[in-house]
């Protein structure tokens, strides 16, 4: 069996490289994360205190307030301009698109908004809250599915019971739901 020896100028030239690598790497600038696992985003750093909460609390700083509203977007497919109505004394945003005033209640998505925020939190508290091993709260995605209005629900296939056997009356729908 052969064993294989480097040569020492090879030796050298690994060792070499071996010790510039770790050098480059360990002087290279660390990056900074965007954020910490859940924590701000760094263009949320300077979110403005909120105003005209009406529904949430009042003491939730600016940050919160967006990822709010960024998970309630999502939920229903939108962007912050189907609630929020353009700034009237703001200059044109990047990209031309109008600078929102988040105050203004000048939209009335805004009041439905609230209204479906407010039908959350009854569902939740006062139904679901109330049965044992209830699982999972409601949210506006569990309807909305990433869209403003609900999809229809259409059962899939395999949850219909098939037609009437031959010769039996047609039934009758529920009542008393």
């Amino acid at each position: 069996m052969k064993t294989a020896f480097l040569s020492p100028s090879v030796a050298v030239a690994v060792f070499a490289a071996a010790v510039f690598a770790v050098t480059a790497v360990s002087q290279a600038p660390q990056s900074q994360p965007s954020g910490p696992p859940g924590g701000p985003m760094p263009h949320e750093m300077q979110m403005p205190a909120p105003t005209n909460l009406q529904v949430l609390p009042k003491d939730l700083t600016g940050e919160q307030v967006h990822r709010i509203m960024h998970s309630w977007a999502s939920a229903l497919g939108t962007h912050c301009d189907t609630c929020h109505a353009p700034d009237p004394n703001a200059p044109v945003g990047p990209g031309g698109h109008p600078r929102l005033d988040y105050a203004l209640d000048t939209k009335p998505e805004k009041n439905t908004a609230r209204l479906m925020v407010k039908m959350v939190e009854d569902i939740n508290g006062n139904y679901i809250g109330k049965i044992d091993n209830a699982g999972i709260k409601v949210s506006c995605g569990t309807c909305h599915r990433g869209h403003l209005s609900p999809p229809i629900f259409i059962p899939p296939p395999e949850h219909h019971m098939g037609p009437p056997p031959q010769g039996a009356p047609p039934a009758a729908p529920a009542t008393g739901l």
